[in-house]
């Protein structure tokens, strides 16, 4: 190497700092400073990690989630940085709400994050010889029409804006990888697929106006959702070997944050139509 060598470390030194290390370390490089994000379901599991991240990246945020305590305890966590309010996600209004709290209190919107989803299970989906009609209808309900709402909320929004921002949805390694032991559950695992293609639509048709589009398909996460595989020790043996990075284990929201304040930031700019699995390795084992 000759004498004028850079040494990255000197321009990208992420100092780790102990609790919230991740956040801190995703802080150094993604700057969320002005921008005004909403985040359906954003006072549990994946949601509230991603919202808390926003925050202390800089962003202001307007979070809904359904449950009352859960939406007091986020209201105390995320102080005035954040407006948060009690809604679900299947009425289509709700979404509306949101839009237009973040515009009213912030001036603007940035960006969307859909997480707002969940098994179907309590419906009756499952295998599809067993599946429930109701099982069908509720999953898809609550999986993909709520995207829908949130994400034509957010696209009138933006147009009236005319200054462009970032869709993030939820899907599911189910959609690119299903697991035909402990989770086939085949209703969900067609919504999840179908955001991808709505998602992409999406990209396709507003990439002019600089709107973009994007997914993030997490696997077995350590969530409200997640907890009936954590108790299952059958199911968690094939979770770690289906999931061999560091170790082989559950992934926890934080590991998914990074990806979510990427597609929320301007250092996304020249990306739509993305799938990301944030999966430990699910896909390829």
């Amino acid at each position: 190497m000759g004498g004028n060598a850079v040494n990255p470390v000197s321009i990208f030194h992420l100092p780790v700092n102990g609790e919230g290390e991740q956040c801190s370390n995703v802080m150094q490089v993604l700057n969320l400073s002005g921008k005004s994000i909403v985040v359906i379901g954003g006072t549990t599991g994946l949601g509230f990690s991603a919202a808390r991240c926003f925050v202390k990246c800089g962003a202001r945020v307007v979070v809904v989630g359904r449950d009352p305590v859960h939406v007091s305890a986020a209201r105390k966590s995320f102080g005035r940085a954040a407006r948060v309010f009690a809604g679900d996600a299947i009425d289509p209004a709700t979404a509306t709400k949101a839009v237009e709290l973040a515009v009213e209190e912030f001036g603007h919107l940035d960006g969307l994050y859909h997480v707002a989803g969940g098994s179907g299970r309590p419906w009756g989906d499952g295998p599809m010889h067993k599946m429930t009609d109701e099982g069908w209808h509720k999953t898809l309900e609550w999986n993909l029409s709520t995207v829908m709402y949130s994400n034509r909320a957010a696209l009138q929004r933006f147009l009236a804006q005319g200054r462009g921002g970032s869709i993030l949805n939820l899907g599911s390694v189910l959609a690119e990888a299903p697991s035909p032991v402990h989770f086939t559950v085949h209703a969900y695992t067609a919504a999840k697929s179908a955001i991808v293609g709505l998602s992409k639509s999406i990209a396709a048709s507003y990439a002019e106006q600089n709107i973009r589009c994007n997914v993030i398909e997490p696997s077995v996460m350590d969530t409200p959702m997640g907890k009936r595989a954590m108790s299952d020790k059958a199911i968690m043996k094939v979770v770690r070997a289906r999931q061999p990075l560091d170790g082989g284990r559950v992934g926890q929201p934080t590991d998914v944050d990074g990806a979510a304040a990427y597609f929320m930031s301007d250092a996304s700019k020249f990306t739509t139509g993305q799938v990301l699995a944030v999966d430990g390795g699910w896909c390829l084992a």
